[in-house]
């Protein structure tokens, strides 16, 4: 993997921390700009389809420039390490994709580690625990950043419909708290215009 320190340093600063899963996301979006894409995409030339809300998501964000603001970046909410890259033609139809599903199996835990992490999992933070789990962490992220990628990854290139462009909405006035609100969001409940939670709790009162 070319410049894996570099990139694991800059999805860092974006993100906060080094950890396994922020690792995941830089060999992600690593892999991307070797055999996909090899630019940060400044607009929308580059849709990432995301099946989780992990770590690995702002690796995605801070190295190919795959964001909810530019609305080049989707979040499926499926649980799934699972991360799907279009590029956009000039029609926004039909482009070129790639779907990488993460397979990667961590080191094997002897029992003394799995016995530290159940005890970080209980909430203990002495010494001792930190610097065993700590140390795990870090054996797994050389893992993760010596690995082939072959080794940690389903990988499939097709071609597909990438989702549609972002598009700006007029905002309307909740008719309950009064925020503004995106017209595709508003919900209609007795004559009203009702933003999301607004809405749900109308319904709540029905039952």
């Amino acid at each position: 993997m070319k410049n894996a320190g570099k990139l694991l340093k800059k999805a860092a600063e974006f993100h906060g921390h080094t950890c396994p899963g922020l690792a995941i996301g830089v060999r992600v979006a690593s892999y991307v700009m070797e055999e996909f894409f090899p630019l940060r995409s400044s607009d929308e030339e580059l849709v990432a389809v995301v099946e989780n809300n992990s770590c690995a998501v702002d690796a995605v964000q801070a190295l190919l420039g795959c964001t909810f603001g530019k609305g080049n970046l989707v979040h499926k909410d499926y649980g799934k390490q699972v991360y799907t890259f279009f590029k956009r033609g000039n029609t926004g139809k039909t482009a070129g994709a790639i779907r990488i599903a993460v397979n990667w199996k961590a080191p094997e835990e002897t029992p003394a580690q799995k016995e530290m992490w159940r005890r970080f999992s209980a909430g203990d933070r002495s010494p001792a625990v930190l610097k065993s789990v700590h140390k795990r962490k870090s054996e797994k992220i050389k893992s993760l950043m010596e690995a082939d990628a072959g080794d940690i990854f389903d990988i499939k290139i097709f071609r597909g419909n990438p989702p549609c462009e972002a598009r700006i909405f007029q905002s309307v006035k909740c008719d309950k708290c009064g925020e503004k609100t995106m017209e595709t969001r508003i919900r209609l409940a007795g004559g009203r215009q009702l933003c999301p939670p607004c809405f749900e709790r109308e319904m709540q009162c029905r039952r």
